[in-house]
C-alpha cells in the first residue's frame, strides 16, 4: 500500500555517484562529513552546557566583531545601480544591533518581560528585524504576522497569541483596522505605529513607536545572556492552505542557533558574503534559514519588500549576493522568464532553500550557472530537518537527528503495523511515511495549541514508550540517509484505489513546454468511489488555440501511471497563492468541474480520445450519469 507512486520507476542514489560525491567533497569542502558533525554537535553542546548562547548573543557578538560591516540591504527601485551609485541602503551591524537594543530598552520600560508575546504586522522591513531581536534580547516572542491575510483570518491570528504588544506597519494600518472588530483585547495591550518612508502622525488609538524610542538607551540589555537556548524565539504560522485555519508554531532560540551554525558551514558562509532572501518575514524560511548564518558569519542578508521575478537577476548584482535563498515556486517563475544573454552573468555561488522542482533542478543550475544547491526540508512545528549539503541532484538530502520512512496505508490513512503492533520502515526506493524521533534530549516544542501537537505525535512505533512526530509527508527513502519528498497526505487523493501524489504529477506538468504552472486536486464525479484527477494550468501563451491539448496528453501518458493521469485541465490566467507561493486548492476543489459555476474553460480527456477535449455540457451531463466513465 505504500509503493504507489505515479511515475513509472523510483529513485535511488546509485552507489558509484554517491562514493565519487563523497571523495571529492572529503578534499574540497572546508567542511567534510567527519568535521561538519564534530564541529555542529561541539558548537550546539556548547551553548547548552556554558549558557549565554542564543539568538541575541549572535547579533550582539557580531556587533562587537564587525561593527562597520553591512549587515543588512535594500532597495526596492526596478532598475540596476548605476556607475555613479554603487552603494545600495543599509545598515551596519553596529547600528543595526544599536536599534534592537533601542527597542528592547523601552519594552522593557514599559513592563513587556520573558514570555510576553509582541505582534508585528510590517513589510519586509528592517525595522521588523529590528524588533525580532530586540523582543529575542529581552526573552519576549515575536507572533509573526502574515500580510496577506485580511479580517476575521488575522483577527483569528492575533488572537490565538495575545500580544502585550501590537507593532502595526504604516503600509498595513487600512489591514489592522479590518481586523479589529473581531480582536480580542486584553489588559495592557498597546497598539503601536511604525511609519514607513514619509513623515507621517500616527492614527487615533496608536503610539509611535519610533519616537517613542528615541531618548532610549542603545546599550545591549542584560537579559540578553540569560536567556536559554530552550526558550521560545518566536511563532510563525502554517499557512492554512489545506482549508484549516492557520496554526502558531513555536520556534526556539535553540533552533535559530542550531541552524546559524548548520547553514554557515554547509554554505562555507565568510564575512564578505551576502545572502540575498527575498522571502516572506513571516515563514522561518528566512527567519531560520536565511537570516542567523548571515548574522553569525558578519556577512549580509539583502531584502526586498515583494519578489519578482523580472527584477531577480538584477537585484543579485546589485546586493553582489554571492548566495540565494528560495522557497516554493521562486524558481519555476525564474525558469519561465524570457533567456536573456546575461542570464548566466551573475554573482552567486550557490543557492539554498526548499521547493526546487527536480524536473527544472539541472537545468536551472546550467541555465543561471549556479555551482551548488543546498536544498532543504524543515517546518516550523517540525524538532528538525533534513538538508542537501552534499550538493546531490534532486535530493532534500539528509538529517542529523534520528528519522525513519516508514510503510503507510494510504487506502485507510494510517501507518501500517506488523502482527506485533509495530511498524516497519520502506525500503530502498520506495515511499513513505516520514517522522522524526522525540526523546528527552530533543524535546518537541510543535504548536501553541498542545492538542494540535498531540495529533503530531505516533506512540509506540519500533518498541514500547517510544515517540515519534509525524511530518505528514510521504518521501521517498534513496539510500544513503537520503530523502526525496514526494508530497504532503493532506494534497494526495484515491483514484481507482491507487494513491495520487499532487506534487509529481505537478512537476511532469511542469516539464511540458506551454505551460507557466499549474495545481493538481482531485474532485468527485457522481456514483464514484475515490476522486479524479483535475488540473488548473497557466499556459505561458494565453491564446488557446496555440495550446497542443494532443501533445500534453500524450506526454502524460508516457511519464505517468494511467490512475495518475488528470481527467480534467482547467486553464486559467493565474493561480490564488499565499505569500509564500503556495497555490490554494480550496476553492478549486470546491468549483470541481462544473461548468455552470465557472467561467474557465475545462477539457476532458474521455476514453476513446487520443488528447483532451473541451468540456460541453452535454459532455458533463454524460459524465455524471455514468455513460462515459473516466
Amino acid at each position: 500500500m505504500t509503493e504507489n507512486i505515479n511515475r513509472k520507476k523510483g529513485y535511488v542514489i546509485p552507489e558509484e555517484e554517491y562514493k565519487r560525491q563523497m571523495e571529492y567533497i572529503t578534499v574540497m569542502d572546508p567542511y567534510p562529513p567527519q568535521i561538519f558533525y564534530q564541529r555542529f554537535i561541539e558548537e550546539i553542546h556548547k551553548a547548552k552546557t556554558q549558557g549565554g548562547i542564543n539568538w541575541g548573543t549572535i547579533l550582539e557578538s557580531s556587533a562587537e566583531k564587525y561593527p562597520n560591516r553591512i549587515a543588512v540591504k535594500w532597495d526596492d527601485h526596478d532598475t540596476p545601480l548605476t556607475s555613479m551609485q554603487m552603494v545600495v541602503p543599509h545598515i551596519k551591524y553596529k547600528e543595526f544591533n544599536e536599534a534592537a537594543n533601542r527597542y528592547a530598552s523601552y519594552f522593557l520600560t514599559n513592563g513587556i518581560q520573558k514570555g510576553d508575546i509582541i505582534c508585528i504586522l510590517l513589510a519586509n522591513r528592517v525595522e521588523s528585524l529590528e524588533l525580532h531581536v530586540a523582543a529575542a534580547k529581552i526573552g519576549a516572542i515575536s507572533s509573526m504576522m502574515n500580510t496577506g491575510w485580511r479580517g476575521r483570518t488575522l483577527a483569528y491570528a492575533l488572537n490565538i497569541n495575545h500580544g502585550k504588544a501590537v507593532i502595526v506597519g504604516e503600509e498595513h494600518v487600512e489591514l489592522f483596522k479590518e481586523a479589529i472588530p473581531e480582536m480580542e483585547r486584553v489588559d495592557g495591550q498597546k497598539i503601536y505605529y511604525m511609519k514607513d518612508t514619509g513623515q507621517s502622525t500616527a492614527p487615533e488609538g496608536f503610539i509611535d513607536i519610533k519616537d517613542a524610542i528615541k531618548d532610549m538607551s542603545a546599550d545591549n540589555p542584560q537579559t540578553t545572556k540569560s536567556i536559554s537556548i530552550y526558550d521560545p524565539c518566536h511563532f510563525v504560522f502554517t499557512s492554512g492552505t489545506t482549508g484549516g485555519l492557520p496554526k502558531a508554531a513555536i520556534t526556539t532560540h535553540k533552533t535559530m542557533v542550531e541552524n546559524a551554525n548548520a547553514f554557515q558551514m554547509i554554505l562555507d558562509l565568510q564575512k564578505n558574503d551576502t545572502i540575498y532572501a527575498p522571502l516572506p518575514f513571516f515563514h522561518n524560511t528566512f527567519l531560520v534559514a536565511a537570516l542567523p548564518p548571515a548574522m553569525l558569519s558578519g556577512g549580509a542578508i539583502a531584502i526586498r519588500r515583494k519578489f519578482s521575478a523580472r527584477n531577480f537577476w538584477n537585484d543579485t548584482r546589485k546586493f553582489r549576493a554571492t548566495k540565494f535563498c528560495y522557497v516554493g515556486e521562486l524558481c519555476r517563475y525564474l525558469m519561465n522568464q524570457p533567456e536573456k544573454p546575461d542570464d548566466a552573468a551573475n554573482p552567486v555561488e550557490g543557492m539554498f532553500g526548499n521547493g526546487l522542482r527536480p524536473e527544472i533542478w539541472k537545468a536551472f543550475k546550467e541555465r543561471f550557472r549556479i555551482p551548488a544547491v543546498n536544498e532543504f526540508y524543515g517546518a516550523a512545528e517540525l524538532p528538525s530537518g533534513f538538508v542537501n549539503q552534499y550538493n546531490f541532484d534532486c535530493t532534500i538530502g539528509r538529517s542529523v537527528k534520528k528519522n525513519v520512512v516508514v510503510k503507510y496505508d494510504t487506502h485507510n490513512n494510517t501507518p501500517i503495523r506488523n502482527k506485533d503492533g509495530f511498524m516497519e520502515k520502506v525500503d530502498y526506493g520506495e515511499i513513505g511515511l516520514a517522522m522524526f524521533e522525540i526523546s528527552e534530549s530533543e524535546p518537541l516544542m510543535g504548536y501553541t495549541n498542545k492538542r494540535d501537537t498531540e495529533k503530531k505525535i505516533f506512540r509506540d512505533v519500533f518498541t514500547k514508550g517510544d515517540t515519534w512526530f509525524n511530518t505528514g509527508d510521504l518521501m521517498r527513502n534513496i539510500g544513503y540517509g537520503h530523502r526525496q519528498f514526494v508530497d504532503r497526505l493532506g494534497d494526495t487523493f484515491r483514484w481507482h484505489g491507487e494513491n495520487v501524489s499532487t506534487t509529481e504529477v505537478e512537476s511532469v506538468l511542469d516539464s511540458f513546454k506551454q505551460i507557466y504552472i499549474t495545481a493538481v486536486y482531485g474532485v468527485e464525479i457522481p456514483n464514484t468511489d475515490g476522486r479524479a484527477g483535475m488540473a488548473a494550468i497557466v499556459p505561458l501563451n494565453p491564446k488557446l488555440e496555440d495550446f497542443d491539448f494532443k501533445a500534453l496528453a500524450d506526454m502524460l501518458k508516457r511519464e505517468l501511471s494511467d490512475f495518475a493521469i488528470p481527467k480534467f485541465i482547467r486553464i486559467k490566467k493565474e493561480l490564488d497563492q499565499t505569500p509564500t507561493m503556495k497555490v490554494k486548492k480550496e476553492q478549486l476543489k470546491i468549483e470541481g468541474y462544473d461548468i455552470e459555476k465557472i467561467s474557465d474553460p475545462v477539457y476532458v480527456l474521455l476514453p476513446d480520445e487520443s488528447g483532451y477535449v473541451p468540456l460541453t455540457t452535454d459532455l458533463k451531463k454524460k459524465i455524471d450519469s455514468g455513460q462515459y466513465r473516466l
